[in-house]
């Protein structure tokens, strides 16, 4: 028998969209299509049809009456540092005292410290404490997400937290994106050999996690005391050779190219991009790579905000995500990322929506999935308590909003 659930009495059904798009860019981030009073057809775990209540259909499925509150497709969270062997707030306690995070990293902490433990770490443990994690976020409304590796920077490390992650795919209804990011950092013994560690990512580890199908993207940390442009373009080339796409870190402390050498490498999102220039957004308006913001990283860390309404007004699409990790943002509350993003990027609510759904589905490769009321897609919404109206969402930082989370039409 086939499996249907009916919302109705919706009082706002967002993000109703047609089949088709793909993202939304520059002015049309400000639109945010949805029905008053609304009713939401799940069936076999797709959107099966919606409408305004006057042409509410019978049903002999299940029936849910959610009166006074509304429905919103769920978040798609395109950058997660997800799998981690343990927290950092000794690092915070010296960011407090007054260091920045390159000197935390040049003194061995930051991603080397994480490393360490993760390292040290069963297998079973981080997929445990993963799990948790996961659970969490999806109760936050994340329906969606991508987790990257690079807190092994070993062989073995790297290999272990891919396949945490492939084994976090088949433990939940969560559509989940593995990204192998070995090119977080240099491992201490490699500090003067950097050459070397370059040819155990090309020669050792990707070819190994190409044979075990472990990831779905390759990602680089591009940046002046990180991977330099030209190693970022042959890791990237080489990820592409075994079917991987990029995803790259640049323009979080500087504006050295990695923007453009991504473009180049037809990578699918750059990320962070505290520090933009002109010349950067303009390369980008050009492209198919959309910017994805992180503005929960600048917040715990005291730094720069991306230039978000800059990069609508040229007309660019913005995606937002939570970059969840131990050292710089440790929470995966989208919904704090959608008030970040009104206050301190100066993103309306609409926009914000936008880019932490049908945007953010975009950087995952997922618009024909995910993200949207579309007919068709797979059945992942959320429904809030009773809230006024939808600025209220990112109005009320502190509160949890969510209600109930359905994935692929299961609660």
């Amino acid at each position: 028998m086939d499996k249907s659930m009916l919302l109705r009495n919706i009082s706002k059904l967002v993000q109703v969209r047609e089949p088709g798009l793909k993202c939304v860019k520059g002015t049309e981030m400000r639109e945010l299509p949805c029905i008053d009073n609304a009713w939401l057809l799940l069936e076999d775990g797709r959107i099966k049809d919606f409408g305004p209540m006057a042409t509410c259909p019978e049903t002999t499925g299940e029936i849910l009456d959610v009166t006074g509150r509304m429905v919103f497709p769920c978040w798609v969270d395109s950058h997660t540092h997800l799998v981690f062997a343990g927290s950092r707030e000794t690092e915070f306690a010296d960011r407090i005292g007054g260091l920045t995070y390159e000197e935390i990293a040049a003194k061995g902490g930051g991603i080397l410290n994480s490393a360490r433990r993760l390292q040290e770490t069963q297998e079973e443990v981080l997929l445990e404490n993963a799990y948790a994690r996961l659970l969490e976020v999806r109760d936050f409304g994340t329906g969606a997400i991508e987790i990257k590796s690079g807190y092994g920077l070993t062989v073995e490390s790297e290999l272990k937290m891919l396949r945490v992650i492939r084994q976090l795919d088949r433990m939940t209804d969560m559509t989940i994106k593995a990204t192998f990011l070995g090119a977080h950092a240099f491992p201490v013994i490699y500090r003067e050999n950097r050459e070397a560690y370059l040819h155990q990512i090309i020669h050792e580890m990707l070819p190994r996690i190409a044979a075990e199908g472990l990831a779905d993207y390759i990602d680089v940390f591009c940046e002046k005391k990180f991977f330099q442009v030209d190693e970022a373009i042959r890791i990237m080339e080489a990820g592409l050779q075994y079917g991987l796409k990029a995803k790259i870190h640049t323009n979080q402390f500087y504006s050295i190219g990695g923007i453009q050498a991504a473009i180049r490498c037809g990578a699918v999102s750059v990320d962070h991009l505290e520090i933009v220039t002109e010349a950067d957004m303009a390369a980008l308006l050009h492209s198919d790579t959309i910017p994805t913001l992180l503005p929960s990283a600048p917040f715990f860390l005291n730094d720069h905000y991306p230039p978000a309404r800059r990069m609508m007004d040229m007309g660019l699409p913005v995606a937002l995500a939570t970059d969840y990790n131990p050292g710089t943002t440790p929470s995966g509350r989208m919904s704090f990322v959608l008030s970040l993003a009104c206050i301190k990027l100066k993103m309306t609510p609409e926009e914000a929506i936008n880019a932490a759904t049908i945007n953010g589905a975009y950087a995952l490769e997922l618009s024909d999935q995910l993200g949207s009321i579309t007919r068709g897609k797979i059945a992942n919404v959320f429904i809030t308590k009773p809230i006024p109206s939808i600025a209220y969402l990112p109005y009320a930082f502190g509160s949890d909003l969510v209600e109930k989370v359905i994935l692929r039409g299961n609660c």
